[in-house]
């Protein structure tokens, strides 16, 4: 793709050969209905599953779509860094290949960046939002971000949505700060980026629980440990 790019949306993807047949050709629809010039970047990470190879089938015959792929696994947030630097757009967002967050909140996403936030998050668990999960996974979902507010001071109620937009200078000026490679990518740069002013918008979505997703016992313990870890890096180590 030549000329100017204003959105570059990011796919993180592991082994979800299946779940990319409905999230490219969704993608690139709203995608076109919100902005006349994008790009959709799948984060190949390792798969070996032939997610490759069908993200390439599609790169070859449209040009909005890109292919990056790692041939190790790098972690979702390494992935993501990788992605935001090579993206080309003026507003970055990404979101979870499965779509669990609907769909439809996109143009609100990639909204709140034109009318001047710094980073746009859609929130599971503000009063208006409607999702559908299971009990356990919503207890732990609510615990780890009560620990995230108290702990960490954020304002924020849910760190952890896979779905997010950025102006593209405010966070790559913050990315080499964050340490996370997977999972707690998403809170630690919301974090930092609160503690660094700034400008943060969190607004409800539809959100459904993707099939094959569980809280385990391990998994509560690395939330935690995570949690403290950063308290320790903003507060003591400050390196």
């Amino acid at each position: 793709m030549t000329g100017e790019v204003k959105v570059s949306a990011v796919i993180p993807v592991y082994n979800d050969r299946k779940a990319l047949e409905r999230a490219i050709p969704e993608s690139l629809d709203v995608l076109g209905s919100i902005t006349d010039s994008f790009e959709l970047i799948v984060a190949e990470d390792g798969s070996t599953d032939g997610s490759c190879e069908f993200v390439r089938s599609w790169e070859e015959r449209d040009p909005r779509v890109r292919l990056l792929h790692s041939d190790e696994r790098q972690g979702r947030g390494k992935a993501l860094n990788r992605c935001f630097r090579e993206a080309r757009g003026r507003i970055l967002c990404y979101y979870d290949v499965d779509l669990a967050t609907d769909m439809r909140h996109l143009a609100d996403l990639v909204g709140a960046i034109r009318e001047g936030y710094d980073i746009s998050t859609g929130s599971r668990l503000l009063a208006e939002s409607d999702i559908e999960r299971s009990g356990r996974r919503e207890l732990a979902s609510r615990g780890y971000n009560l620990l995230v507010r108290t702990v960490l001071g954020s304002s924020l109620h849910d760190h952890q949505c896979g779905f997010k937009a950025f102006l593209r200078e405010r966070v790559l000026a913050i990315l080499p700060a964050v340490r996370a490679g997977h999972w707690f990518w998403d809170t630690e740069l919301l974090v930092r980026a609160q503690k660094n002013g700034y400008r943060v918008y969190e607004f409800p979505v539809h959100w459904v629980e993707g099939a094959g997703t569980t809280v385990k016992r391990n998994d509560v313990w690395s939330m935690g440990t995570a949690v403290l870890h950063l308290w320790w890096q903003l507060h003591v180590s400050k390196d």
